[in-house]
């Protein structure tokens, strides 16, 4: 049977109303980046080297453009790196101990085992990492079992999904040459309904690698919404406004933490970014796939962290004031006790 994976965001209710299920930009979408979309010419392939976008990406992050590398989304980045290491010579994966499900869920696919983080997990295999984690939003501690470069047979890449939704600094700054970057901006520019990544090589990744890694994309993998979001991206209007979204996220996360004591849920601790994970009272645990169906039939969606390892918890994207009071008001009026 086909696993079936968890994810947020529309089902078959349609949009959510109030959707603390996904970890988007809550201030979106980028007003700048619709224009652009709106302007993007459809009538044509894009270039199918991306000659451009790869130099705008590419001078935006400060590298060569032939570390550049486009995919059209972070998913299918997930599945193709993945592929391209098995195709290698790589023979297991390590994990984040909570942690995406495309992760091992590509893993499976190609029957890599997954071992547990250790001293030996930058070692040889495929090693992911994600910075602020999902869904804890933490720093992650793997960079003292990565040391740069990467012995051969390695690939260690790192998840930057988040970073540039980071509402607080960061207690170490990485060296990024000797990782692969993934980068999925339609995440911070609240827009994460076109579909466009790139993944940027370590410098030690050899035109080989990189000619392998791109043959393994179809032709055009980004369309022409996807490059005018991407070339938005690296625009600074669009950074201008992404800095004032983050100062608008901080606001409205002091009050959603409050809300969620309020309520009796545990906050864990250790967040960074635009969202966290909190852990619900012992009676609503006890029904919670009801109370999150109750909640959803409201309007109301939140994430269970079930799937992430986390049992009894729900991660919840941070949302505006008129979301977090129609929760609490859902809340409120449900009883818990006397649910089926």
């Amino acid at each position: 049977m086909a696993e079936t994976l968890i994810h947020g965001g529309t089902d078959a209710l349609g949009v959510p109303a109030h959707d603390f299920s996904t970890n988007r930009n809550a201030c979106g979408p980028c007003p700048q980046a619709v224009a652009a979309l709106q302007a993007a010419h459809v009538a044509q392939y894009p270039d199918p080297a991306y000659t451009d976008l790869r130099a705008a990406l590419a001078a935006f992050h400060g590298v060569d453009p032939a570390r550049v590398v486009l995919t059209g989304s972070a998913s299918e980045c997930i599945h193709r790196l993945t592929l391209h290491a098995v195709r290698s010579g790589a023979r297991q994966v390590s994990l984040p101990r909570h942690h995406y499900g495309d992760y091992p869920h590509a893993a499976r696919l190609w029957q890599l085992p997954v071992v547990p983080r250790s001293p030996h997990a930058g070692g040889p295999g495929l090693h992911w990492a994600c910075a602020p984690s999902s869904p804890l939003g933490l720093d992650e501690d793997v960079w003292p079992l990565w040391p740069s470069p990467a012995p051969a047979g390695a690939w260690r890449v790192l998840d930057c999904a988040y970073a540039p939704l980071r509402l607080e600094p960061a207690a170490v700054q990485p060296n990024l040459d000797h990782v692969w970057q993934m980068w999925t901006p339609n995440k911070a520019l609240g827009m994460t309904g076109v579909r466009a990544a790139y993944a940027i090589a370590p410098v030690q990744a050899t035109p080989q690698e990189l000619a392998a890694l791109r043959d393994l994309a179809p032709s055009w993998v980004v369309g022409a919404h996807g490059v005018a979001m991407l070339q938005a991206w690296t625009t600074p209007p669009v950074q201008a406004w992404l800095q004032a979204s983050l100062v608008q996220l901080r606001a409205w996360k002091a009050q959603q933490v409050q809300l969620c004591a309020r309520l009796g849920w545990q906050v864990l601790p250790g967040h960074q970014a635009n969202y966290f994970v909190a852990r619900w009272p012992q009676d609503g645990q006890a029904r919670m796939a009801q109370a999150l169906a109750v909640l959803r039939a409201q309007g109301i969606k939140l994430r269970d962290a079930h799937s992430f390892g986390l049992p009894g918890c729900v991660r919840l994207g941070v949302l505006p004031p008129a979301s977090q009071q129609a929760l609490a008001q859902a809340w409120a009026a449900m009883n818990l006790k006397e649910l089926a």
